[in-house]
């Protein structure tokens, strides 16, 4: 241990080269590694001491216990055998950014406290708002994730309610005294009801609209609900249309909910967390046909573009409205600078802002726009090639239309006959699949079907890990 107060600059670099060199060989060793951890719970917290060391411990014996205790209890998110939920998977330039970042340390609340944090954040923001076809009048900021998203998107909807005083009266600042009601799809992401009970809107505020064979919103079902709920003294004021569900990677019609939103006056806010970055192809532009009329707008270039946890990309065309739902600035955090500059503190709940740009900074500079679309182009090839296996298949059939890079499927062998039967087979086949720690998919349930997703969105995942889970699943169901 060094007599400084903090380790030293020669015992710093001498343990960040171990790191790094660890790091290094953790990717590269990456499939040695089952994806899903063999233990049970509470199997970690019992390798670990119970109380605080009194005394330092030496680096040596940490790096050790990285080993001995943490590595057995990881699932591998970076594994190319992972295709579970939306994969996020970090490349080694998004590391190194966040190690930079790590040093940094730096809080940019204003943009005195990180002038470059600030700025450069503006720029990555309008650097993706250019690589999925926004328009100009589009303002971008970064927050951790897209529950974030999604719950500043509902809270600017709120104070956008015209004749409100909500930001002063709380949830009785409406002069009316009706209750909100805010309409998304029976498939939309749950953040969007947490959103809904975090800023008092309740759970009874959120009205969940039928969707189509395909699981799109029908936006049909969404006018009947605006015109019943205001017959019955409710006050519309958001819809939330999904581009890429999490279940199915539906997308709802965003244009004629849009048409919708206008008619009725209405905030949409659009949650592209895993389908946006698809968009950086101009032949999967299309997904966003609609979302330049939104009023906001995510997608989380940590899920589909390489980009360690966490980054949450959020546009508005109404940055303005952003700043008068959150800013609220104490006497120490003013600067003489406040009239020039954008302090992102105003634009948001936290205060705390890691400096989360740098890792778009260093991932898009080292790929370049087109080694990423390379990288995506080659997902949606190996997706048609899963969908073709299943279609050529008399014992899996699809459940779901397949629109990015999941394939929702199911397990259909003729000996099998009812719904109830087939859900239990392949509930039991999920777990087979899983059981052996060298794979992991995931399910949802779509109109009542047990179905099982595996999503190709891994930095690493090959044509060759592909084929590998398919020959699995087939194995599995013997």
């Amino acid at each position: 241990m060094s007599n400084n107060v903090d380790m030293s600059p020669e015992e710093f670099r001498k343990y960040g080269y171990e790191l790094i060199d660890w790091i290094a060989d953790y990717f590269k060793n990456i499939e040695k590694f089952p994806v899903l951890a063999k233990i049970n719970p509470g199997d970690i917290k019992l390798k670990l001491p119970k109380s605080p060391p009194s005394n330092h411990e030496s680096m040596k014996e940490i790096f050790a216990d990285i080993d001995k205790i943490i590595m057995p209890g990881m699932t591998h998110w970076n594994h190319p055998k992972f295709m579970a939920y939306f994969n996020s998977t970090a490349s080694g330039p998004g590391v190194l950014a966040e190690l930079l970042s790590a040093a940094f340390n730096i809080n940019g609340m204003v943009w005195k406290s990180s002038p470059a944090s600030t700025e450069l954040e503006e720029v990555m923001m309008d650097w993706l708002r250019q690589m999925i076809g926004l328009p100009e009048n589009f303002w971008g900021i970064i927050y951790d994730g897209g529950s974030a998203s999604t719950l500043h998107g509902i809270a600017m909807a709120k104070e956008a309610v015209k004749g409100n005083q909500f930001r002063v009266k709380g949830m009785m600042g409406d002069k009316n005294g009706k209750k909100l009601r805010l309409y998304q799809s029976e498939h939309a992401h749950s953040s969007v009801e947490k959103a809904a009970l975090t800023l008092g809107i309740g759970v009874e505020g959120v009205r969940k609209i039928s969707v189509d064979y395909e699981f799109k919103m029908i936006p049909t079902e969404l006018k009947k609900a605006i015109d019943e709920d205001r017959k019955n003294g409710w006050l519309p004021f958001c819809v939330v249309g999904t581009v890429g569900t999490t279940s199915s990677t539906a997308i709802d019609p965003i244009p004629e909910i849009v048409k919708i939103c206008k008619e009725e006056n209405l905030w949409l806010h659009v949650d592209a967390a895993h389908a946006g970055s698809a968009a950086i192809l101009p032949e999967m532009r299309y997904i966003l046909n609609g979302c330049e009329e939104a009023d906001s707008f995510y997608f989380n270039p940590h899920k589909w573009m390489f980009v360690p946890i966490d980054v949450s990309a959020f546009f508005t065309r109404h940055p303005e409205i952003l700043k008068k739902t959150f800013s609220l600035t104490a006497e120490y955090l003013k600067t003489e600078h406040d009239t020039k500059a954008k302090n992102h503190m105003d634009y948001g709940l936290q205060l705390g802002r890691r400096f989360r740009s740098l890792k778009l900074w260093f991932l898009i500079r080292y790929f370049g726009v087109e080694g990423l679309q390379k990288i995506i182009r080659e997902h949606l090839r190996l997706t048609k090639l899963v969908e073709s296996w299943v279609n050529e298949s008399d014992i899996i059939e699809l459940i779901a239309p397949v629109n990015l890079s999941t394939i929702c499927f199911r397990a259909v062998p003729k000996h099998v006959q009812s719904e109830a039967e087939l859900n239990n087979f392949n509930e039991r086949l999920l777990e087979k699949i899983n059981e052996s720690g060298e794979f992991f998919l995931t399910h949802t349930k779509l109109n009542h079907k047990f179905t099982i997703r595996i999503v190709i969105s891994g930095l690493r995942t090959t044509e060759k890990h592909v084929k590998e889970v398919w020959e699995h699943v087939n194995k599995c169901i013997g």
